[in-house]
């Protein structure tokens, strides 16, 4: 029984892998195709003839490397102020025992759960009232407000883990409140500060809908809305280049985690103990 029960996991978790990874392989087989063979019957999983072709149409015939930097500044600038705003706003709450901190906490998972395109028209009215409208700051602020709740709430779960006979003990030795925070408090919660920068960095880098509203500078424009409108086109998709952008795309996100996922791991494992 025990044998059947684990041939039975270890199927389903194959099942999960192949799933998963099958459009990565796809995406990237697709990139090296020349385009004759894209659109072959019947289709081909491996590249016959591989080429990069692809890669090199999409430097030089888009604004790739414009629309990365944007993306870069945006994603980056994001996630330097959710992480400053939820890890000093997050240890308030945990720390300080705030009347009606549940309350607060609450209505963060709300907000987060709040549909991103019910609130689309009022930030970007905000937005556009304080001159920001068709910048990438403006862009930013939006982004903020899209992953602060977000933030807050995983950071909220990251200290409340953190025993706060810890802290007291560096008071005793001497530290103050706010040395004790930098020494003692920051360094046990590094893994779900790097856990919500990851997700928060993710959240900017491959979202649409809110940079093709606040955006329409064609060179201000971000990668997912830039490559979009560039290849494809009411008259034609350029399959090839789309998929060789998009391994483009996907090459920062896989370096970040490979570098980072053991940090990613001890974050969920720490934020799950307490909500």
């Amino acid at each position: 029984m025990i044998r059947i029960e684990r041939l039975f996991w270890t199927g389903l978790t194959w099942v999960v892998v192949i799933a998963t990874t099958f459009p990565l392989v796809w995406m990237i087989g697709t990139a090296l195709k020349p385009s004759t063979e894209i659109f072959a019957r019947p289709p081909t999983f491996i590249p016959a003839t591989p080429t990069l072709k692809n890669f090199a149409d999409v430097l030089t015939q888009t604004k790739f490397l414009t629309y990365a930097g944007n993306s870069l500044i945006v994603a980056v600038c994001t996630t330097a102020i959710v992480l400053a705003i939820a890890t000093l706003g997050a240890y308030a709450m945990t720390a300080f025992r705030l009347r009606g901190d549940r309350l607060i906490a609450r209505g963060l998972l709300l907000a987060y759960m709040m549909p991103s395109t019910a609130v689309l028209i009022p930030i970007y009215l905000m937005i556009a009232g304080v001159g920001l409208a068709n910048t990438l700051p403006g862009l930013i602020v939006a982004y903020t407000s899209l992953a602060l709740p977000f933030g807050l709430w995983m950071m909220r779960a990251f200290f409340a883990d953190i025993p706060p006979e810890l802290e007291a003990a560096a008071t005793i030795d001497g530290a103050s409140r706010l040395r004790a925070f930098a020494d003692v408090v920051l360094p046990q919660a590094l893994p779900g500060i790097i856990t919500t920068g990851v997700f928060t960095f993710l959240l900017c880098w491959n979202e649409y809908l809110y940079a093709l509203v606040m955006i329409n500078d064609d060179a201000r424009r971000t990668l997912p809305t830039g490559i979009m409108g560039t290849l494809v086109t009411g008259y034609a998709i350029e399959w090839g280049m789309v998929m060789a952008a998009a391994t483009m795309m996907s090459v920062p996100l896989l370096l970040m985690f490979l570098f980072l996922q053991r940090y990613v791991v001890q974050g969920f494992g720490a934020g799950a103990v307490k909500g």
